[in-house]
């Protein structure tokens, strides 16, 4: 046995595997929590089966079900980029397990892109359940499915931005109730369940313009309608997606 052979090699695993491992650590924290998994799965779900059974909106000609689960696909986008990630990056900073994961080999950058990666595994879950659901219910989606996987990740860029400006800036407490807050008030008055035709007039040009009303209604032209792919709304995400990144980029604060 030649010398040297037990001697420590240390050094930092190659950067894909970390961030693949730091990935799955983020996606099982994720799932492991109830508190997301009441934002991501059951909620949306519930909403989903309640509205489409019970005629309580009213959504215009055709099945409930065919306007109800592109905006309840959106809301899924929006509770796991914008609201669980808000929330759970909002305390890992408070506790300092930011500061210290920034001090490991593993870039601040690609942590990012980690969360990131997260998100979108969590969100494929969420739409693979809530698709199957509403298939079930009788849903009937027309359209490219192309061009709503464009919209999901435009709306999933735009909402992890403007998750990760709350969470890097605020405090967790502040995060907490922001995220759970604008939740609310998103699920109410951004397309998800009622129209945005039943608002006033000058209310619809403003809520026209939030990311999960450019989400819900692009879906609908998709799903719904057939549409080839709505330029506008995706162009609403996309500006959202830049603004909300780049703010985050600028002002995150790791400590």
């Amino acid at each position: 046995m030649s010398a040297g052979t037990y001697t420590p090699r240390p050094g930092a695993a190659p950067l894909p595997h970390m961030i693949a491992a730091q990935t799955a650590l983020e996606t099982r924290m994720l799932l492991r929590n109830g508190e997301q998994l009441l934002l991501t799965v059951i909620i949306p779900t519930l909403l989903l089966v309640l509205f489409s059974a019970v005629d309580i909106v009213d959504t215009g000609s055709g099945a409930s079900v065919d306007f109800l689960a592109p905006g309840i696909l959106a809301l899924a986008v929006m509770s796991t980029a914008f609201t669980g990630q808000a929330i759970a990056t909002g305390f890992e900073r408070r506790y300092g397990v930011l500061k210290r994961l920034a001090a490991s080999p593993l870039p601040r950058w690609a942590l990012m892109t980690a969360k990131t990666l997260s998100v979108l595994v969590t969100e494929v879950l969420q739409i693979v359940l809530l698709t199957a659901i509403a298939l079930a219910l009788g849903w009937s989606p027309e359209g490219n499915p192309l061009s709503a996987l464009l919209l999901l990740v435009l709306g999933t860029a735009a909402f992890s931005g403007l998750g990760l400006l709350m969470a890097g800036t605020l405090k967790a407490e502040a995060t907490l109730a922001a995220a759970n807050l604008v939740f609310l008030l998103l699920l109410v008055g951004g397309g998800v369940i009622v129209p945005l035709d039943k608002f006033p007039d000058a209310a619809q040009s403003v809520l026209g313009l939030l990311p999960v009303s450019a989400l819900s209604e692009g879906l609908r032209d998709v799903l719904q309608h057939g549409a080839s792919m709505p330029w506008a709304e995706a162009g609403i995400l996309a500006v959202w997606a830049v603004l909300g990144l780049g703010a985050a980029a600028k002002f995150f604060r790791w400590e």
